[in-house]
């Protein structure tokens, strides 16, 4: 396992140009001292996490003040706040609300020292090149956009990129399998009447619109003709299904953040769930059975990235980017998928894990010993397997990313409807 990090610090030091430049991708000449700045960034509880805020500060010296909202919350300020964030840590369905806004600024990836590693999904929208481009708002439709101060999005790798990818997983329904005691294969499991008052859904209206149409779909009660993209009538029939299952008391509760997924999994309320990936290593490092389901329909994928604000200049704008190329040379990285994420950059997350842990995480071998969480909870022993297997077949069976549609207001309106119902 690496234990050596470069530090910004350390560099300066008396570092000639030829050795920042072997760190990073030109060298750079700071006007103030490293010490004085403060980045303020903001995003999801996912990724905006006080240890990745510890390490910034100790490798790179400055100070990054995160906030931790929920997905509607991160929207609103991304789209309406410019003045009060230097970094957003969003998803890419969000990128798709706010990037038109002119609020962030398009960023340069030949200032990227690891863009040639990114993986496939961010850059041409296929994990190899055989895949097909699933469903709904794929990141690499809304990554990169014509040039400096475009407000639009372009098709190809034009060398300004919205957002800078790093984390993403495919998702699917979390079970307690020791209160099921049965297998669970399919995604309309979650509105099986076996299941009332004891299944729940997320309330996040772009994300829980794809998990209902999901387990619609997989039903046989509507083929959509792009799941991410729905038409007002698909909406309907969707919102139609899920809000009888409400009235007949399928869902236990709805929930919008991390802990109370978590919660409800772990007190047994709740017996199958959307659910995040580190939710369930949240619950499995309690001692409860946990599982993430690998369903034959396939997962619902999400993407997420950073974002620099439009009015990021001069110094701190280039203590962002040494902050995104530390992002991805590969300590986060193998923080988060610890937790079950990926890595926009998975190799060089594989320096910073052990070789049983990459096998685990990445590879889905075996574990030969214990599999801890990042705080060194353990989450699996000797010769399990993680859930989904590996990285190739669990991103390589995305069905759909989460999306905003052409519909969306109507959408929100309806899934508005279905939870006041």
């Amino acid at each position: 396992m690496k234990k050596n990090h470069y530090s910004r610090r350390t560099l300066l030091k008396g570092a000639a140009a030829a050795g920042i430049a072997s760190a990073f991708p030109a060298p750079m000449i700071w006007a103030q001292d490293i010490k004085d700045i403060t980045l303020r960034q903001f995003g999801t509880g996912v990724s905006n996490l006080n240890e990745v805020a510890q390490k910034v500060k100790e490798d790179l010296g400055f100070t990054l003040q995160m906030t931790a909202l929920d997905s509607d919350a991160v929207t609103q300020r991304a789209a309406t706040q410019p003045d009060s964030f230097d970094i957003a840590d969003i998803e890419y369905w969000i990128c798709k609300k706010v990037w038109p806004t002119g609020n962030l600024q398009a960023m340069d990836t030949s200032k990227i020292k690891n863009y040639d590693k990114i993986v496939g999904i961010f850059r041409s929208g296929k994990l190899t090149p055989e895949s097909t481009i699933a469903q709904g708002t794929a990141p690499h439709t809304v990554g990169f956009t014509s040039g400096p101060g475009g407000t639009d999005f372009v098709a190809e790798e034009s060398g300004w990129m919205t957002l800078i990818p790093t984390i993403y997983n495919a998702d699917t329904l979390g079970i307690r399998p020791d209160l099921i005691g049965r297998p669970i294969e399919s995604w309309t499991e979650l509105l099986n009447p076996e299941f009332k008052g004891k299944a729940s859904i997320l309330d996040i209206s772009s994300i829980g619109i794809m998990d209902a149409a999901m387990v619609c779909e997989a039903m046989g009660e509507i083929k959509y003709g792009d799941k991410g993209n729905m038409t007002r009538e698909e909406i309907d029939k969707t919102m139609a299904i899920f809000t009888e299952a409400k009235k007949s008391g399928q869902f236990r509760a709805f929930w919008k953040t991390f802990d109370e997924s978590v919660n409800l999994m772990a007190s047994g309320e709740v017996v199958i769930q959307s659910m995040w990936s580190p939710a369930i290593t949240a619950v499995k490092s309690r001692g409860i059975p946990c599982v993430y389901q690998p369903l034959k329909e396939g997962y619902r994928s999400w993407g997420g990235g950073i974002g620099l604000s439009k009015n990021l200049e001069g110094v701190a704008l280039e203590a962002a980017y040494d902050y995104i190329n530390w992002y991805l040379s590969g300590w986060v990285g193998g923080f988060l998928m610890r937790q079950g994420y990926y890595s926009a950059v998975p190799e060089t997350s594989k320096e910073f894990m052990s070789a049983d842990e990459w096998g685990y995480w990445f590879e889905g071998k075996e574990a030969q010993g214990d599999i801890t969480n990042p705080f060194g909870e353990k989450l699996a022993g000797a010769g399990d397997k993680r859930d989904g297997g590996s990285f190739y077949d669990r991103m390589g069976a995305v069905a759909c990313w989460n999306s905003v549609m052409d519909e969306n207001q109507y959408m929100v309106r309806k899934w508005n409807e279905f939870i006041a119902a």
